[in-house]
């Protein structure tokens, strides 16, 4: 990968999704940090004041200095590689949804030419042809969570290659095989490890892949670079996960979003607004 990708999230999106997050109005918020509530609105809408946004991180339960360092342009993981050898190696493919962009990813096991293929994106022939290409037999498809941008083609991609597809069970998807978090999938020499990473979506789970040159976990939208997806079930839950399951795997862990840049564990822990 050779091309660098945007942030998910600006520091104004940050913001926004604490606020709400945490139930408090503009006007609430304003009260706490003794700010007018137009100055609130203007950070939310992008216009930066530095003085303004410090005062708000602190009630909002974000690192000040991380987010001021995202308001500056300071932050980026950078280009990181995904892991390819004659072990096996991960794969991303990115489709357009609406206004943005989705990845889903494809890990293989190179001895025995079977793959494992996570979330679907918008559009898979990329993928698909990938498996053509490379002689690859799709045996699973493990989905992050149900949101339409991550399961569009799972229909297209079990009719192409007979994969079973499987959803955390706090979820139900039909073409889908239920599991706990917990369950351990293997394919050839990689071991896949489930963990349950729920706030965003009421079912999230996160992969973490064994058996390659470097530990890869696929996390879909419960953390981007420098944020984490929108708490649409529980902003308490999308916290705590990530801290127990995400932040606890090896620092040099890589981090595969749903959305965004390739990260790892330990630039989140130094850089993540939302985890201080």
């Amino acid at each position: 990968m050779t091309t660098r990708i945007p942030l998910e999230d600006s520091w104004s999106d940050v913001i926004r999704k604490a606020r709400r997050g945490l139930g408090l109005s503009e006007a609430d918020l304003a009260r706490q940090c003794g700010l007018q509530v137009e100055p609130i609105l203007s950070l939310e809408r992008g216009s930066l004041d530095p003085e303004s946004l410090a005062k708000i991180a602190l009630p909002l339960k974000l690192q000040p200095a991380r987010l001021l360092a995202m308001s500056r342009g300071e932050y980026h993981p950078g280009v990181l590689q995904l892991p390819v050898s004659g072990v096996g190696g991960v794969d991303m493919f990115t489709s357009p949804w609406n206004d943005f962009e989705v990845h889903s990813y494809l890990a293989w096991d190179a001895r025995t030419s079977v793959a494992v293929a996570f979330d679907t994106g918008s559009d898979a022939s990329e993928l698909l042809q990938f498996l053509k290409k490379n002689g690859l037999k799709l045996e699973l498809i493990l989905l992050t969570h149900g949101h339409g941008d991550h399961v569009f083609e799972l229909d297209r991609m079990v009719e192409a290659t007979g994969a079973k597809a499987w959803i955390g069970n706090r979820e139900h998807l039909d073409g889908t095989e239920n599991f706990a978090a917990g369950k351990e999938f293997t394919l050839g020499s990689l071991r896949i490890e489930t963990r349950s990473t729920w706030g965003h979506a009421s079912g999230g789970i996160s992969y973490v892949i064994y058996g390659l040159e470097r530990t890869v976990a696929i996390v879909g939208d419960a953390l981007f670079a420098g944020s984490m997806g929108g708490p649409m079930i529980s902003y308490e839950a999308c916290l705590a996960t990530n801290r127990k399951e995400i932040f606890t795997l090896p620092p040099d862990t890589l981090l595969c979003p749903g959305h965004g840049p390739l990260t790892t564990v330990a630039l989140e822990a130094a850089h993540n607004p939302f985890f201080p």
